[in-house]
């Protein structure tokens, strides 16, 4: 019986000349030539190296920033307006700087827990991506920049906050704290954008109304037939003149501070949110701990209460877009000035003619109630069953899949918040952000946001 060792038992020794055994010659090995010598190719090209920058970057996370400057643009009681763009630019940028970073700064530790990210796996160079999150923040404090001074001064402190986070406050206790800080700085930095546009544009105003308050020789009369109230002009100068050169630009830089401070409860919420899924998050690859997913589920529960059961308060205003009281009194004395100007150039048809009070008409509040549960409703859907399972069993899979559900939940959060302001447009905006949350899925297939 053959035992199945010598199956693989190595090549008898053969015969050699004159019957005596000998091992078998091979042929001494050749040094490969430099140029005919295989490489270890770690650096791709093509669509695996975009790939591999898709990764580190992980784009499916992309969809949840327009959402943050959205939101602040509603906050403030306001249609988003170009300079909002330029601040969702502007965030998409600095978000992008903090993922490359990230890996950056974990590359020793993701070569023992995750090898299988760009870095460790010696797709993409750390050099490279160190590079790649310097031009990013340079490039995303440029945008801000672009977008007035009030969002400059928001996009600093963000893009200090999300390299500190990456650099030094990752691995502490402040790390939550600090993520959940930046995702707030994001939706203040979307409402200093659009509250600076809308200050430029009261300034414009006053600046015009002040020019025709100034008396002009020779300025021709009122034609007969208007009906004036003796004095009433030469008053709508006299206090036009005097707002102006009383400092009306500070009282519209002040109006830019109250449109960020209106917009504070919304980052809060936002925040409170980030910092949960960010506690989650941080033991995502070992697991073994109940209590972050527990407090993120509970978290999720408040967040939705307070979301449909709280309502900011919007001020209506002529432009929709500054709500401080002392840019609304501009504004409101710049438009009665202008027509009373209309009004003296042009009699009035009939009688029942009047000078109306600027404002806006909100929109029907059963809409903005039914929108805002909706919304809420999703926001709860999409955390709860992925936060209620890693509280059962905090496995590294179901941690993971706790925190991916968290990231996409961020998205139907920032609808809810921008419907719960009640401003003007605002159910577009909602809708336009909810519809973010199926790309981001269909992305998410491909990519992974963890």
């Amino acid at each position: 019986m053959v035992r199945a060792s010598r199956a693989v038992a190595p090549e008898p020794l053969s015969k050699g000349v004159g019957g005596t055994t000998s091992t078998p010659t091979t042929p001494p090995l050749k040094e490969p030539s430099p140029l005919t010598a295989p490489r270890n190719r770690t650096h791709t090209g093509g669509p695996d190296r975009a790939h591999a920058w898709a990764e580190l970057l992980r784009l499916p996370a992309l969809f949840t920033v327009p959402g943050d400057a959205l939101a602040g643009a509603a906050a403030v009681s306001a249609r988003p307006t170009s300079r909002t763009l330029l601040a969702i630019a502007s965030s998409l940028c600095l978000y992008e700087a903090g993922m490359a970073l990230n890996d950056w700064a974990d590359r020793d530790v993701d070569a023992v827990e995750r090898p299988h990210r760009p870095l460790p796996s010696g797709r993409i160079r750390p050099a490279a991506a160190l590079g790649a999150a310097c031009a990013l923040t340079g490039a995303g404090l440029s945008l801000a920049a672009c977008a007035g001074r009030p969002a400059l001064t928001v996009a600093v402190p963000l893009a200090a906050t999300v390299w500190a986070y990456d650099l030094a406050l990752k691995n502490t206790p402040a790390g939550p704290v600090a993520m959940a800080t930046a995702r707030g700085l994001d939706l203040l930095l979307g409402a200093a954008a659009t509250a600076g546009a809308g200050v430029d544009g009261v300034g414009r105003k006053v600046g015009a109304c002040r020019e025709w308050a100034t008396p002009v020789a020779d300025e021709p009369r009122v034609a007969s037939g208007a009906a004036t109230v003796p004095g009433a002009v030469d008053g709508i100068r006299r206090s036009l003149t005097s707002a102006a050169d009383l400092g009306a630009r500070t009282t519209l830089r002040s109006a830019a501070l109250l449109g960020i401070r209106q917009a504070l409860p919304s980052a809060v919420l936002l925040g409170a949110h980030t910092l949960a899924v960010t506690t989650v998050s941080r033991r995502e690859a070992q697991g073994g701990s109940p209590l972050a997913p527990f407090a993120a589920l509970a978290a999720t529960a408040a967040l939705t209460r307070t979301v449909i059961r709280q309502r900011s308060r919007a001020t209506d205003q002529s432009d929709g877009s500054c709500r401080g009281p002392g840019s609304r009194r501009l504004t409101d004395l710049a438009d009665l000035g202008a027509a009373a100007k209309s009004r003296l150039s042009h009699p009035p048809r009939q009688t029942g003619d009047h000078i109306s009070a600027p404002g806006r008409s909100p929109e029907p509040l059963d809409t903005h109630a039914a929108l805002r549960l909706a919304l809420a409703a999703a926001y709860a859907a999409t955390t709860a069953r992925p936060y209620l399972h890693a509280t059962l069993n905090p496995s590294p899979p179901l941690t993971q899949r706790a925190v991916t559900a968290g990231i996409r939940a961020t998205i139907p959060l920032q609808a809810a918040l921008t419907a719960r302001s009640g401003a003007k447009g605002a159910t577009v905006t909602a809708l336009l952000t909810t519809a973010l949350a199926p790309l981001a899925g269909r992305f998410a297939r491909k990519v992974s946001v963890t």
